[in-house]
């Protein structure tokens, strides 16, 4: 079932990314001319222009994205005492790693700088990272054979460093993870992930019972320029991508009984 989970989200979102549906579209438009039906591509060409023109103009994506960085406390207050941190991968670019035998990572470096930072503040932690290989091609080599260089080159213990390199995607992380360690109730542990897609993890934690303090890094969105108009057509295309690549995500986790809500907030333990 993960598999088919894993497989069919893959290719669902293939199709229904907006980057996708805008190549679906023109070409629509393109097959509508060579049939002559000229009212039907204007009108559907005319749609696209505009919905152009006002994502070059406003940070629909920023809209999208920024209700689910604000879902949960930015620089939450920490206990004295933490037993574990866990971060979850989706940083690493495997293949660029693979292909240039040294760290390359996407614009969620931060993850992994703020689990060095935490690791350096709990000397006592378990140091956990999830993170196998988010391509459908398994032959490279997984997120967490990268990071683990990575991490020992930045002073960080072998003996401290538990990492989980099978996941593929965040159910998997939490699942994984929760098999290596094995937490316990009355332990205190810390997630880092990127802000936005924080719900989601979030959501999984609480379903699989193990309870943990979230710390939302890598935030993507300006509060203070949400609804200023601005001509930036590829940022706020990319922006667009990665807003609809979450919300889809939240709602496959939904309806495949992953998450108890569209959007997790914080755990109910006493249920």
């Amino acid at each position: 079932m993960d598999n088919l989970f894993f497989y069919l989200s893959k290719y669902v979102w293939t199709v229904l990314s907006p980057d996708s549906l805008f190549i679906i579209f023109l070409t629509l438009c393109l097959i509508l001319l060579i049939f002559r039906q000229i009212k039907k591509a204007t009108l559907l060409l005319s749609l696209l222009t505009i919905s152009s023109l006002f994502l070059s103009f406003f940070a629909v994506g920023d809209w999208m994205l920024h209700p689910l960085e604000s879902r949960f406390q930015h620089n939450p207050e920490l206990p004295e005492k933490v037993d574990g941190i866990i971060v979850l991968g989706g940083s690493v670019m495997t293949e660029l790693s693979s292909e240039w035998q040294q760290l390359e990572t996407n614009q969620y470096h931060e993850r992994l700088s703020s689990f060095i930072h935490l690791a350096g503040l709990y000397p006592d932690a378990k140091l956990v990272f999830s993170g196998g290989n988010a391509n459908t091609d398994r032959d490279k080599p997984t997120e967490a054979q990268i990071a683990e260089t990575y991490f020992l080159q930045s002073g960080l213990s072998a003996e401290r460093l538990i990492m989980e390199n099978e996941a593929r995607n965040t159910a998997e992380n939490v699942s994984y993870s929760k098999q290596l360690v094995n937490p316990q109730p009355n332990e205190t542990w810390i997630m880092i992930t990127t802000a936005y897609h924080m719900p989601r993890a979030m959501g999984i934690f609480c379903k699989q019972n193990w309870m943990i303090i979230p710390y939302p890094v890598d935030h993507q969105t300006l509060p203070s320029k949400l609804y200023k108009p601005d001509f930036e057509f590829i940022g706020h295309a990319n922006q667009l991508v990665l807003a609809s690549h979450e919300w889809l995500g939240l709602i496959a986790y939904y309806l495949a009984g992953k998450i108890d809500s569209i959007v997790p907030s914080e755990c109910n333990y006493s249920n």
